[in-house]
């Protein structure tokens, strides 16, 4: 738990837009030395910036990650179940905890896809927080309470999407199964399905709705601050792709 922490924390703190402001204090310190390299690092760093405040640039970093997913399912091996992954977890006022808006998002889709399809659930994903349930403990309570799905399996002990694959393809071949949907973020689902390449399994992709759109608009030029969020998924997602496809 300490080591993924620390994991988090370096992430946090390197993956832009963050990332763009250490650049550009960097830059601040380089001046007296070395003018040139400083004034190029500030520039980066505030046009970096500028560009990934806007919907345009952070819905450029997700439409790759959107785009050419699996969605139809093998028509001579069908999806048995609905693997749901988790997210985040968020503190209640009264010092419990429920999902997060993103894990919300997840469970919501699942729940619509096993109303369409009948097929049986599994949440998967660990603790996110100290002195908190797992969250797929709390995506199991939810979808039951909020939505009236039915749970069959709970994974609860995944740190990451590596072992949300890993940990949810062993409960499910014990049951016999081999083929399932995975639900998650769109943006999410590339480095999923990377993940559950390294099963047993044969997934098809349900993901939520698409965050990005397919034309610009004037709107997708003026800064807003969850553009700055949706480009810290989008980036955190190219370099886990990348780190997972060499492991």
């Amino acid at each position: 738990m300490i080591l993924t922490d620390i994991r988090n924390i370096i992430v946090s703190l390197a993956v832009p837009p963050l990332g763009l402001v250490f650049l550009a204090l960097a830059g601040l310190f380089l001046l007296r030395a070395r003018a040139r390299l400083g004034r190029g690092c500030i520039a980066t760093g505030l046009l970096g910036l500028a560009l990934l405040a806007t919907p345009l640039g952070s819905d450029a970093l997700l439409w790759g990650l959107e785009r050419d997913l699996p969605l139809s399912p093998p028509p001579d091996d069908p999806p048995r179940a609905i693997i749901v992954l988790g997210a985040e977890t968020i503190r209640t006022r009264g010092g419990g905890a429920d999902v997060g808006h993103l894990t919300l998002e997840r469970i919501r889709a699942a729940a619509a896809l096993q109303r369409a399809t009948g097929l049986p659930i599994l949440t998967s994903g660990g603790t996110t927080q100290a002195d908190t349930p797992p969250v797929g403990v709390l995506m199991a309570a939810s979808l039951r309470r909020d939505f009236r799905a039915t749970v069959t399996w709970i994974e609860p002990k995944s740190r990451d999407t590596w072992e949300n694959a890993a940990f949810s393809a062993a409960i499910l071949r014990s049951s016999g199964i081999r083929s399932v949907y995975v639900v998650t973020n769109a943006w999410h689902m590339k480095r999923a399905l990377i993940a559950f390449r390294h099963t047993d399994l044969v997934v098809t992709a349900a993901p939520t709705e698409p965050r990005s759109r397919l034309g610009p608009s004037l709107a997708d030029f003026l800064p807003r601050a969850t553009s700055w969020e949706y480009a810290w998924y989008g980036m955190h997602e190219w370099l886990g792709c990348v780190w997972y496809a060499l492991r």
